[in-house]
């Protein structure tokens, strides 16, 4: 059975940092290209950025200089560090896992307000 279960959203003030950790089981990790999704309400969902099984990273410009993917092979875990926040950030977070099939976490909710 797969699971991708995201963790680590919450409550931000703006120019505060999270960092989001995505656990999977059930997939052979290190193969697979991981993504981080969002969806604000009234919005389609988006791609934030993705890591490849050779480390290659893509990010949507919004985001770029700071966000930062990574994955742990070793935990099965990948990880989005999100810097500098701003309101406009305020989404649900999906985990995404590729390879052929797709599979999806159950989101976790980052909202950031003053």
């Amino acid at each position: 059975q797969v699971q991708l279960v995201e963790s680590g959203g919450g409550l931000v003030q703006p120019g505060g940092s999270l960092r989001l950790s995505c656990a999977t089981s059930g997939i052979s990790f290190r193969y697979y290209v991981m993504g981080w999704y969002r969806q604000a309400p009234g919005k389609q969902r988006e791609l934030v950025a993705s890591i490849t099984s050779a480390r290659e990273t893509n990010y949507a410009d919004s985001v770029k200089g700071r966000f930062t993917i990574s994955r742990d092979n070793a935990k099965n875990t990948v990880y989005l560090q999100m810097n500098i926040l701003k309101p406009e950030d305020t989404a649900v977070y999906y985990c995404n896992a590729q390879r052929g099939q797709i599979y999806w976490g159950q989101g976790t909710q980052v909202t950031v307000a003053s």
